[in-house]
């Protein structure tokens, strides 16, 4: 039994050493010797957050200021994730559970990953530090194994609603970057639901591409913006929101991204923006500037790119490492701690890892990111964000939320940078493209912004910017419409988008109306101006070549032809039929005076009209009454003709009248044949639409029935419809007048229908309004605008209306009449050349000489300047012609002559007998010719040479040559068969030949006087008898005749002789011609 007490003894003694006795000399865990952590980063460049370098400054700052645990060294192993991804993250915590690490802090940006650390930390009790946003949904066990230094989904939407809370922002739309933001601000979207207003979600597609969501949001009129995205995402949602024109100081954005301070947008915004983040940094902290130092030279070292500034990530990691070291020391306080490996593969757990996270869940810390506390779920608290907006440069603080849900705001309002003055300041001008007021230029691919841009609006724009000392940004309306209001109470085009804060000014032709005037405000009016009626007019052709044929039609031009051709062929008729047309042109020539002559040959007859045609009359005048009649009929027909042509000559080489069917817009009303509308949506269309006179009203009800539409949507397209179809375009006077400029063939229909001013437009309220007036008053004072729109409306291709003053016509009006000058010209140079290779030739023949000589010859004495008038030549006569041609004369000269008995009438008609040469009394001597032509004939050539006697030919006494327009009274036909019998009496009597010998074209008529007296001297009365013609064919005269034809107090025959001498003095005139 003694035993038993001292077994006892011994056990109870074992007892208390095994309680009492540490547990490193259990020799189960070995004793902590360093603090290790693991690190898992996301981001895989070095140029990436600066957590790397954030991982290293902590370290060093530890492990040189560490006392407590001074044979412990902190160490950080870091671990890449190469993917989001649960099986690269399983198999990285595979990696780090057997370091023995003491907690894990990351991934930042990862929260599939970051919850699958959260459950293998779980699993083996090892605390998990996030430094990214909260996973969603979070897991009830997760609690118990993570810390966040991230501010709580709960708190962001707290800080969210406190800030639209205090700025009275009813409505906003939320842009959603991923579906989980839904639960992340679920709170916020809690808030909206309760309070009845409006919050309107959406979310990116897949491509990430934020234009339709943004354009919807313009289209809803909601100028608050919540975006939740990262600081990539962020970036290129504003800069769409830029491209857009919703950067304006009437759009606010509201950021969650915790990386605001990084985001460099001063490219794609300016100072009027409004755009509001949050920021975690304490910049009191001792620390931060040497932080914000270190990270900038290693970046500088390291990296090419400029240094954005320290992200949150990297500030956290900095914390995480601070607060777990915190926690450990103050855990080794009480116990020392032991690590030991771990295995994915083991059920083993980490049995100091509850301790711990009940250690870092009692951490106070002032780090970089602010006050460090955590609640009993792990979530921060205690802690405050500072709200940021973005400014041109930088950032200013504007306000602070803390975390019991208190807001501290340095103003009342957002400040959206409007100021009193626009000295500065960057203006947003929506506009509307339509001539001439805006305009691209023909190469503005090459321009950049305002540059791309022309017109009048523009130029008042520079003008303005000049005097006001602002600049401005030209932005398209996206519908392409002035504004009208909708059903639902909503504006379109630049209305719209003033209500709606989207631009400062709209500058265009822009009417001021009182229905605009109680949404958004007008500047003083900068254009005064009217509604007109613009239609097309039928105008005729340009003038051509031959518009001096155009004051006649075709028919008439044809029908003056035909007249023409009548009056000379009734002319012609006329004149043969009166009496009174056949006169004796020489009555006081003896020798001419018994010759009846008519003027009106047949081509004297077709000459005698064209010169009453052509009002410059001609030779010929009508003695008759029949032919002054005819005279009297064409020169009035004539008169009233050329008259006419004259008076309409004159429209016709410049420019038609143009005819239109409407005169007035009653005349509009009143048909239905033509359509008309205006623009839809414009001033002119509510003109109508609200007008109480009854004409407008009848128009307006045909426009808004009218199917299919009437109405256009822009300028370009009402102005294309008129010129195409039958319709009249209902528009503002200026416009009428610019587009009038550049097509001729359109015209304005009556005056103005009312009287407006075009203004710019600018927000209700808007204090820009004053200035802008003050300068548009100042600009038509200095009449620069005047100056602007004569720039702009000058220049069409149009003559400018009223103006009367005469024009010069030029070639293409008159060109015609010139080519039928030339064509007249050549025609007469032919016939010029016609009638000398005609006359040449028969020369040629005449003469025995061959074509070309007689042409050379011809041609010489033609083209002779030196004097105008020239000898007849004579050539000499030819012995051996006349031996081959025995019916000739040789005269012993080289040619034969044949005596050519001629007379040349005043209408340049050949009256002339011509015969061989034969001997008087029917001897076979030399012809009878006087004593002037023998004595040529006796010595031709000077050598008083004989020629051989020609055999003797047969005289025969030739009948005259008629002519239709000369005729010898019966009275002279008597006498000369008197004369013959008296003749016959003294000397044989040579009976006809019954083969006439061939009769020789005339020669031309006589040059000069001396010629013919040349020729013609010595002419006997024997040879005159030759020219008689025979017994058989004398008409004996009547009584009457001879009673006409017999002088008073004149004996029969002796006076029949004295008048028939006048024929033998023709006879003696009549000239030698060589041939």
């Amino acid at each position: 039994m003694p035993a038993l007490p001292a077994l006892l003894l011994s056990i109870h003694f074992l007892f208390l050493l095994l309680v009492t006795m540490p547990p490193r000399s259990l020799g189960q865990t070995p004793v902590l010797s360093s603090v290790r952590m693991a690190a898992i980063l996301d981001d895989q460049s070095v140029c990436g957050r600066g957590e790397r370098l954030a991982l290293s400054l902590a370290r060093e700052n530890i492990n040189s200021a560490m006392e407590g645990l001074a044979r412990a060294r902190v160490e950080v192993d870091i671990y890449e994730l190469q993917k989001d991804s649960q099986y690269d993250t399983t198999d990285t915590m595979c990696q780090i559970l057997p370091k023995g690490v003491v907690s894990v802090i990351g991934p930042a940006s990862s929260p599939a990953s970051g919850s699958t650390v959260s459950h293998i930390c779980g699993e083996k009790e090892i605390p998990h530090v996030k430094i990214g946003p909260e996973e969603t949904p979070r897991l009830p066990y997760l609690r118990f194994a993570s810390v966040t230094l991230y501010p709580s989904n709960e708190d962001l939407s707290l800080a969210i609603g406190s800030i639209l809370r205090s700025f009275s922002y009813p409505s906003a739309s939320l842009v959603c970057a991923k579906a989980e933001c839904l639960l992340r601000l679920e709170e916020l979207v809690r808030r909206f639901l309760i309070s009845r207003e409006t919050l309107s979600i959406r979310m990116l597609d897949d491509n990430l591409d934020p234009t339709p969501l943004l354009k919807e949001i313009r289209d809803d009129k909601v100028a608050t913006i919540i975006i939740d995205a990262n600081a990539s995402v962020s970036y290129l949602i504003l800069k769409k929101a830029s491209e857009l024109g919703m950067t304006t100081a009437f759009y606010k954005y509201i950021l969650t991204t915790m990386d605001f301070p990084l985001l460099r947008l001063d490219d794609i915004v300016d100072e009027q923006s409004n755009i509001v983040g949050f920021s975690m940094f304490n910049t009191t902290h001792p620390f931060y500037l040497e932080f914000i130092r270190s990270l900038n030279l290693s970046w500088r070292e390291g990296c090419d790119l400029t240094y954005p500034g320290p992200a949150l990530s990297s500030a956290l990691m900095f914390d995480a490492v601070h607060v777990v070291v915190g926690a450990v020391r103050e855990l080794n306080r009480s116990q020392e701690i032991g690590v030991k490996p771990l295995s994915c593969s083991s059920p083993q757990i980490w049995q100091h890892g509850t301790s711990l996270m009940n250690y870092l869940r009692m951490v106070e810390y002032d780090g970089l990111t602010g006050r460090v506390e955590f609640n009993s779920k792990g979530q921060r608290t205690n802690y405050t964000l500072r709200i940021l907006e973005k400014h041109r440069g930088g950032h200013k603080e504007i306000g602070i939320w803390y975390s019991n849900n208190t807001l501290a705001m340095n103003s009342t309002s957002l400040d959206i940078n409007v100021s009193e003055t626009l000295a500065n300041k960057t203006l947003i001008v929506t506009t509307i493209m339509e001539n001439p007021y805006v305009m691209r230029r023909e190469n503005y691919q090459d321009f950049q912004g305002n540059d791309q841009y022309e017109g009048f609006c523009v130029d008042m724009l520079k003008e303005l910017a000049d005097i006001l000392k602002f600049s401005f940004r030209i932005k398209l309306v996206d519908d392409g419409l002035y504004g009208a209001p909708e059903p639902n109470g909503s504006w379109t085009g630049m209305v719209g988008e003033l209500i709606n804060r989207k631009a400062d000014l709209a500058v265009a032709g822009f009417t001021i109306t009182s229905e605009r005037e109680k949404v958004i405000d007008f500047s003083k009016p900068f254009m005064t101006l009217g509604i007109s009626i613009l239609y097309r007019a039928q105008l005729g052709r340009k003038p051509g070549y031959f518009s001096f044929l155009d004051p006649f039609s075709p028919a008439v031009w044809l029908f003056m032809l035909l007249a023409y051709l009548a009056v000379s062929c009734v002319l012609f008729l006329a004149a043969r039929l009166s009496p009174y047309e056949w006169y004796n042109p020489h009555p006081c020539l003896r020798e001419r005076r018994d010759v009846l002559e008519n003027q009106y040959t047949l081509g004297n007859s077709l000459w005698f009209p064209i010169g009453g045609f052509m009002q410059q009359g001609s030779e010929i005048m009508p003695r008759a009454l029949s032919t002054r009649c005819v005279s009297g009929v064409w020169w009035a027909f004539t008169l009233i003709i050329i008259s006419s042509y004259t008076a309409n000559l004159a429209a016709f080489l410049t420019v038609q009248r143009m005819e239109v069917p409407i005169e007035s817009p009653d005349d509009l009303a009143d048909q239905t044949n033509i359509e008309y509308g205006t623009i839809h949506g414009g001033s002119t269309m509510t003109f109508f639409m609200n007008s109480r006179y009854q004409t407008y009203q009848r128009m307006w009800n045909y426009m808004n029935s009218k199917q299919p539409s009437v109405f256009v949507k822009s300028t370009e397209e009402g102005i294309a419809r008129v010129v195409n179809s039958k319709y009249a375009f209902l528009m503002e006077s200026t416009m009428n007048e610019y587009h009038r400029g550049l097509n001729c063939n359109l015209t304005k229909i009556g005056g103005l229908l009312d009287t407006k001013g075009y203004g710019i437009g600018m927000p209700l309220g808007s204090p820009f309004r004053d200035e802008i007036s003050l300068a548009i008053l100042q600009l038509q004072e200095n009449n620069r605008l005047e100056i602007l729109k004569r720039r702009w409306w000058e220049g069409g291709q149009c003559p400018k209306e009223g103006d009367h003053r005469a024009k010069g016509l030029g070639m293409e009006n008159i060109g015609g009449i010139f080519v039928v000058l030339i064509c007249g010209l050549i025609i007469a140079v032919f016939v010029a050349i016609m009638e000398f290779v005609w006359s040449t030739r028969r020369s040629a023949d005449t003469d025995e000489v061959s074509v070309c000589q007689e042409m050379i010859t011809e041609f010489r004495n033609a083209v002779s300047c030196k004097k105008s008038s020239r000898m007849r030549r004579r050539r000499p006569l030819n012995s051996s012609v006349a031996l081959r041609n025995p019916a000739r004369i040789a005269l012993g000269a080289p040619r034969p002559l044949r005596l050519v008995r001629e007379m040349r009438l005043s209408n340049g008609k050949l009256y002339s007998g011509a015969g061989p040469l034969t001997g008087g009394a029917g001897g076979p001597g030399p012809p009878d010719l006087g004593p002037g032509p023998q004595r040529i004939l006796d010595d031709p050539l000077g050598a008083n040479a004989t020629p051989p006697p020609p055999p003797a030919p047969t005289p025969v006494m030739l009948p005259a040559r008629s002519c239709a327009h000369v005729r010898i009274c019966q009275e002279c036909r008597r006498i000369q068969s008197l004369r013959s019998g008296t003749l016959g009496s003294t000397s044989t009597r040579i009976p006809p030949s019954s083969a006439p010998l061939p009769r020789l074209p005339p020669p031309p008529p006589p040059s000069s006087s001396n010629t013919d007296s040349e020729g013609a001297g010595g002419a006997q009365p024997a040879a005159a008898t030759s020219r008689h013609p025979p017994s058989h064919l004398q008409t004996p005269p009547s009584s009457t005749e001879q009673q006409h034809h017999r002088p008073a107090g004149r004996p029969g025959l002796r006076a029949e002789e004295r008048r028939w001498g006048g024929i033998f003095e023709l006879l003696r005139e009549t000239p030698l011609v060589s041939t």
